[in-house]
């Protein structure tokens, strides 16, 4: 899958990002290494830190179809920021080397970093 694909993917479920408190919409799209897509959206909370991230539900439904290596990640946000330092955390679970895409609010790639740049020196599996 390219770059681009997997952006789009991310692009089309943002429409469902439920963010009535934040009026801050975010999707993602995980590349798992089977070649299968699985998205999410943020979905906010009245109370606020049950807040779920774009990046955490895409990694949850992956994970609850079995899939549990990925390769890369597209996240689509406002001026294509990068994910929550606790998405690269649950992310560093699975794929510490992880491509991350990081794409504006209309589909452009800004930048691209793997997650060890976005996480140096991770706590994770290979540390207990």
């Amino acid at each position: 899958m390219t770059d681009e694909k997997l952006i789009q993917e991310a692009m089309e479920v943002r429409v469902n990002s439920y963010s009535p408190y934040s009026r801050f919409p975010v999707s993602a799209a995980l590349l798992t290494e089977s070649g299968r897509v699985f998205t999410g959206v943020n979905v906010e909370n009245a109370s606020y830190g049950l807040t779920m991230c774009a990046e955490r539900v895409a990694i949850g439904t992956a994970v609850a179809a079995g899939e549990k290596t990925f390769q890369a990640i597209a996240v689509i946000v406002k001026g294509g920021g990068s994910p929550c330092g606790a998405c690269r955390q649950v992310l560093n679970e699975f794929a510490p080397n992880l491509r991350v895409l990081m794409a504006d609010e209309m589909g452009n790639l800004i930048r691209e970093r793997t997650l060890a740049e976005l996480l140096p020196e991770a706590f994770g599996p290979h540390s207990l």
